[in-house]
């Protein structure tokens, strides 16, 4: 699996250190205040979990599935829901966590989705951004790292269900996804 990585863009060490000071600033943020945060399934898992890990204000946390992808290196432009929130959130403050913003446009549905739900606040993490990508604004207020336009993979992020599970971010060989 690590032979189809061809370059590691950021190692476990550099994630964890980047992590924390993202939970400072969400603790910072919200100190007073609670906090749901949404992970949105898969992706964000390890990230999701190492976020929460830091988090020292009241929260609770939650999942959504969401897709435009399958198993594709292309969005389909069409989101589509696969699990929704267990709670409601009506008056809450939703922290939603995703693994990678790369087009926007799930974001922007996902956004508009949980505002519509009645949150009183929603407020965007990744661990990564890539601007090169965006086809539709998305107002990202924590920040892991920004990538190059290239097929990111590792700690949570996949190709084909594959490469979840490496401890690093690095850039998929496109002979993997070329064939």
């Amino acid at each position: 699996m690590r032979d189809d990585v061809k370059e590691i863009l950021f190692s476990e060490e550099a994630i964890t250190k980047r992590v924390k000071e993202l939970a400072d600033e969400i603790n910072n943020d919200y100190k007073g205040k609670e906090l749901v945060v949404v992970g949105v399934l898969k992706g964000s898992v390890l990230f999701a979990s190492e976020l929460i890990k830091n988090i020292e204000i009241p929260c609770e946390i939650d999942f959504m599935a969401v897709s435009s992808y399958g198993n594709s290196t292309e969005t389909s432009g069409v989101v589509r829901i696969l699990k929704d929130l267990d709670h409601g959130i009506e008056g809450k403050n939703i922290l939603i966590v995703e693994d990678i913003v790369d087009t926007g446009i799930t974001l922007n549905y996902l956004s508009k989705y949980l505002q519509g739900r009645g949150a009183n606040s929603i407020s965007i993490a990744t661990l990564l951004n890539k601007p090169a990508r965006r086809a539709v604004d998305v107002d990202v207020k924590y920040e892991g790292f920004i990538v190059p336009d290239e097929f990111i993979v590792g700690y949570g992020i996949d190709y084909a269900e594959k490469y979840r599970n490496l401890p690093f971010i690095g850039i998929l060989d496109p002979k993997v996804y070329r064939k």
